[in-house]
């Protein structure tokens, strides 16, 4: 279909579908919303459980975005987009933000955020598994990145849960192959994307919770149960659908910008409303990872020049 001309000038996309309004709108979302996720989920945590956590603000999301969808007649995904959908949702959300939550007992919020920082750096090791190997300078930058692992797991943020380290590297590194791994893939289209995959991802995190031996809350703070709803409409349904129409509009090292732009957003909202203390290797060790992922960001953008 050609495009309509008026006065000799291609007609422009409305501006709420235009891409050059919507990607800094979705980029403002991921870094100031999911900075203050972190937070959100210590909240949270007071009353519910780690895993069961993550399946009810994801089950509650899913629930509503994929009923809004159906009302307004966006078709149902196919099997082989319910079947990708499934796996990155278990990927990104099932490991990547179960394991966070699970974490999170153990650390805190804003040394969580540094530790998911290094999830660029194992997305261009992924990467490299399709043919996209990293460059001399990615490489660079994948070393200071790691530097920058050591060097945080030496401070006292991290250093008193080795497990808890463990977990929040895990959880980047399931993230990453989980984003390199959809780009490739015939996933739902737009927003029905997010639902099938927190739908999805909320199925095993319930399943594993019961299982596991944990329970939902009789008696919840009112702080811990707003801090869910918080985390349902604003960390899932506006930031996690942002997350995923950037991924899929933008370069790919803008869309895992937010990584490194996170930890410092996490790390002033814990010192300022919940009184968290950041050490000297703390604040060394999210230096050194941002460092790294910034080498990693302008070396992949010199080199789609």
């Amino acid at each position: 279909m050609t495009p309509d001309f008026k006065d000799g000038a291609t007609e422009s996309p409305p501006p709420m579908r235009d891409p050059r309004v919507l990607i800094p709108l979705a980029l403002f979302a991921l870094y100031v919303i999911w900075g203050s996720t972190y937070l959100g989920i210590r909240y949270a945590l007071e009353s519910y459980p780690p895993f069961l956590l993550a399946g009810v603000r994801f089950l509650c999301a899913g629930l509503l975005l994929f009923a809004f969808l159906r009302v307004r007649g966006t078709a149902l995904p196919t099997w082989s987009q319910w079947r990708n959908a499934a796996f990155t949702g278990l990927l990104l959300l099932g490991f990547g933000n179960g394991l966070v939550c699970f974490a999170e007992e153990r650390v805190s919020s804003g040394i969580a955020a540094v530790a998911v920082a290094s999830m660029p750096l194992f997305a261009a090791i992924f990467s490299g598994m399709y043919g996209e190997w990293p460059s001399r300078r990615e490489s660079f930058g994948l070393a200071i990145g790691f530097v920058g692992v050591v060097v945080l797991n030496l401070g006292s943020g991290l250093s008193g849960s080795h497990f808890g380290a463990f977990v929040l590297l895990f959880a980047a590194m399931c993230w990453a192959f989980g984003s390199v791994w959809s780009r490739r893939r015939n996933m739902p289209p737009g927003p029905m994307n997010t639902a099938a995959q927190m739908l999805c991802a909320s199925v095993a995190l319930l399943a594993f919770g019961f299982a596991s031996g944990e329970h939902l809350p009789s008696h919840p703070t009112t702080r811990a149960t707003l801090a869910v709803v918080y985390l349902v409409i604003f960390g899932s349904i506006i930031a996690f659908s942002a997350y995923l129409y950037v991924l899929k509009h933008a370069r790919p090292a803008l869309s895992t910008s937010y990584a490194y732009v996170n930890p410092p957003v996490a790390v002033l909202f814990g010192v300022m409303l919940a009184g968290e203390l950041v050490g000297p290797y703390d604040l060394a060790g999210m230096a050194i990872i941002l460092l790294g992922v910034a080498v990693i960001t302008l070396a992949k953008q010199k080199r789609a020049h």
